[in-house]
């Protein structure tokens, strides 16, 4: 059972059949947890971030932690969604000093830029995937763990095969890594297509 930080560790030991890599086990990890990061964008990850808008401000921070923006959106009434423009398009369409209610959005670097400038303040809403926090001994579990323990396990052992240069392993690890990351996906796939509009339908009867 690997539910926890130490237990991950004393796993990737264990299926490695290593014992003079300890030290190195933390490192493994982490790249295994960037790779997860990386490979996956399921319901687990996603997170509402609200905030509001400064007048005359375009620039705003990413959220802590962010990985990829899901869906953007002002809450007036009626909502609006934001259009993503890459910055090149951005600075073509909304270049100099125009302000008004915010139409469209792009990300350059760590920063939001909204366009055209607010000229008010305005409740944002972003919905966006979230890399969970890094496993550590002082954050010995996360949701990604928890749920999905072998991906991190397989991952690790990618890792520490590679750093033994053992291509065989590497191989071997990064087969069941790439089947847990596909199995993960597929399974919440499925699950946000399941289900439906409820409807009503006319008894029928066999004679």
């Amino acid at each position: 059972m690997i539910s926890n930080y130490a237990e991950l560790q004393t796993a990737v030991k264990n299926w490695s059949k290593r014992s003079d890599l300890d030290a190195l086990i933390p490192d493994f990890i982490r790249i295994a947890e960037l790779r997860v990061n990386r490979n996956l964008r399921i319901r687990k990850m996603e997170t509402r971030v609200r905030t509001d808008t400064v007048a005359e401000q375009a620039y705003y921070g990413l959220p802590e932690n962010y990985l990829q923006m899901r869906s953007f959106k002002l809450n007036t009434s009626p909502l609006i969604d934001l259009e993503y423009l890459t910055p090149e398009r951005m600075d073509t369409v909304w270049a100099g000093s125009q302000t008004g209610q915010p139409r469209a959005y792009t990300i350059v670097g760590d920063e939001i830029r909204l366009g055209p400038t607010p000229d008010s303040v305005i409740e944002m809403e972003m919905l966006i995937w979230k890399k969970p926090t890094a496993l550590s001994d002082s954050n010995t579990t996360n949701f990604m763990l928890t749920a999905n323990p072998d991906a991190l396990l397989y991952g690790a052992l990618i890792e520490l095969c590679s750093y033994s240069e053992n291509d065989q392993g590497v191989l071997k690890w990064t087969q069941l890594f790439n089947e847990s990351i596909t199995a993960v996906q597929t399974e919440d796939d499925r699950d946000r297509a399941s289900g439906g509009a409820l409807q009503v339908r006319a008894d029928q009867y066999v004679v």
